[in-house]
């Protein structure tokens, strides 16, 4: 079996709905973007996030988006392996300074490249608002993205 297929059945491009986010460790950028795709997203899109080097969750991302009543504590930095890549139609690159991974095979992949807010020195309430200025910039891509894909009104954050 190939890495991140689920199963030995094949999957036609038009049942690839899922939508992956990745970067380098999937501990702030693509977990937030995971947690506010799940918010956005049509019930019919799968939504996944990974890194090609997976670290830890970000404390600062999970108090982030609990700012907006989206709980992503629970959420785990995982590698590209652990998700259905047969599944996947389209990929989301949010790498900006560092290399981003790359996902073999006929998906669309855009590339949102945003500043890791990890890597912003400063005491807490700096460092907080270059996530808050993260989780803002992924919020309004989403929503131009995702109001092209459903017919329902969109929830407002």
């Amino acid at each position: 079996m190939s890495v991140g297929i689920e199963s030995d059945e094949p999957v036609s491009e038009a049942e690839r709905s899922d939508v992956l986010f990745l970067c380098v460790a999937n501990s702030a950028r693509s977990q937030m973007a995971e947690g506010l795709a799940r918010r956005l997203a049509p019930a019919s899109v799968g939504i996944h996030s990974a890194g090609s080097d997976p670290g830890e969750l970000n404390p600062l991302a999970v108090e982030a988006m609990a700012e907006l009543g989206i709980d992503i504590s629970e959420h785990q930095s995982k590698p590209i392996d652990d998700i259905p890549l047969d599944r996947v139609g389209k990929v989301v690159t949010l790498c900006a300074d560092e290399v981003c991974p790359v996902v073999p095979g006929a998906v669309q992949v855009l590339h949102w490249p945003l500043p890791d807010p990890a890597g912003v020195e400063g005491g807490h309430a700096e460092q907080l608002d270059a996530f808050r200025k993260t989780r803002d910039a992924i919020d309004a891509r989403l929503r131009g993205v995702f109001v092209e894909w459903s017919d329902e009104p969109m929830e407002d954050a």
